[in-house]
């Protein structure tokens, strides 16, 4: 009755000059300009160079706890933040986002679970957005004045 469609995406393919191991944790925030692979598990911010269009992965066993902002970022562990990204995000099977995503493109496979807000940007929109918490609390204002 019912067939199984296979859904496709065409993924990145990036070179990572720097890697924290699966079995290393950092606490701090983390400043890059070159690409970056995470395996372990980062307690603070990832943020990488704009103007050196910098991408940052997410193996299936990295974590992190804070806020990502890159040109393009891959997931498929589980970040407890948001993501900022001005090119691409790629969700994968497995993966995990607590939090609002900003992106310009977007690539979700099966599987993947996000907990928080899409937000579509593209070139001509301003940085000028308002943040998630801020939304909820206007429109639970307006909800609870009834």
């Amino acid at each position: 009755m019912f067939k199984k469609t296979q859904t496709s995406f065409t993924r990145s393919t990036e070179s990572f000059e720097t890697m924290l191991g699966e079995h290393a944790e950092i606490h701090g925030r983390i400043v890059t300009s070159e690409s970056l692979r995470i395996d372990g598990k980062l307690i603070g911010n990832v943020e990488a160079a704009q103007e050196n269009k910098v991408s940052i992965a997410l193996g299936k066993t990295g974590h992190v706890q804070g806020d990502i902002y890159a040109f393009r970022v891959f997931i498929a562990g589980r970040v407890d933040g948001n993501i900022y990204c001005t090119e691409r995000v790629e969700l994968h099977d497995g993966a995990i986002v607590n939090g609002d995503i900003s992106y310009e493109q977007i690539a979700i496979e099966p599987g993947a679970k996000l907990n928080g807000l899409m937000i579509c940007r593209n070139k001509e929109m301003t940085d000028d957005f308002q943040p998630s918490a801020e939304i909820f609390q206007n429109n639970w204002q307006k909800i609870t004045k009834n």
